[in-house]
């Protein structure tokens, strides 16, 4: 379905990666809904100058591409929403720069569109001042291309920002491939197997005990009604608004004093 302009209280979106799974997820949401509207679906082969004229830019490409879809958009004056993973604290820092001189404009990052993940990793951030040991664990569908994944990589930011009292976590032997790749001080593991569709589990060790916060994405519609918030809040986002947990205004975790 393609659509010129939009309507009157109806936000036309151009979805760039609309082809794989989860642009094929956004395209049913769209169209079944009453105050969105498909302007473009883009495949990789599509010219990026087919999004122009939309209200928003729906971005679910890869990591190495999705910089590029944001920076057209922005080029031509359209708000972005990011489903993409790859965006890093630095890369999200190069963006804020420029959106400095773009205020009226916002690019929504959702590392995960899921609410149960987005509450996992709220928890994870509340526990993380009590243990110094911590490690994170997840696991995709073989077809996920990037690893870490974004939200494991979120997730390891946000406990590094909660630790900036009691400091980085203890990983011994941080030198060995086989413990991880190290974000925030945070050992990440990586499972890329057929029969998955997304996990993540953190562990937290402390004197004769350990605690684990976990969350298993069964479907894809689990990322429905965080997918949809994030259509309809994107639109009128200033600046850089990183998580679904911002917009749907939950609290941060307090750092340990």
């Amino acid at each position: 379905m393609v659509t010129s302009g939009s309507t009157a209280g109806v936000t036309s979106v151009a979805i760039v990666g609309a082809t794989g799974r989860m642009g094929r997820l956004a395209t049913r949401l769209i169209e079944s809904s009453d105050d969105l509207r498909v302007h473009a679906g883009l495949g990789s082969s599509d010219p990026i100058e087919r999004i122009e004229g939309a209200d928003l830019v729906l971005d679910l490409t890869v990591p190495a591409v999705s910089p590029e879809v944001v920076g057209a958009a922005l080029d031509r004056g359209i708000p972005v929403l990011v489903g993409t993973s790859g965006w890093t604290s630095e890369r999200i820092a190069t963006l804020t720069r420029r959106m400095t001189q773009l205020p009226e404009l916002g690019v929504v990052i959702v590392p995960n569109f899921s609410l149960g993940s987005v509450l996992a990793t709220l928890a994870a951030t509340m526990l993380a001042p009590y243990f110094d040991s911590i490690e994170i664990v997840e696991a995709h569908h073989e077809g996920k291309v990037d690893s870490p994944s974004g939200t494991a990589i979120r997730t390891a930011e946000l406990i590094g920002a909660a630790r900036a009292d009691a400091g980085p976590v203890d990983a011994p032997h941080a030198d060995q491939r086989a413990r991880g790749q190290q974000v925030a001080s945070v050992p990440i593991h990586s499972l890329r197997m057929n029969g998955l569709l997304a996990q993540q589990d953190v562990i937290f060790g402390g004197v004769g005990e350990t605690v684990r916060v976990s969350h298993e994405t069964f479907s894809d519609e689990s990322y429905a009604a965080g997918l949809l918030l994030g259509l309809r809040a994107a639109p009128t986002a200033r600046g850089v608004v990183v998580g679904l947990d911002k917009l749907l205004g939950l609290p941060a975790a307090p750092n340990k004093g």
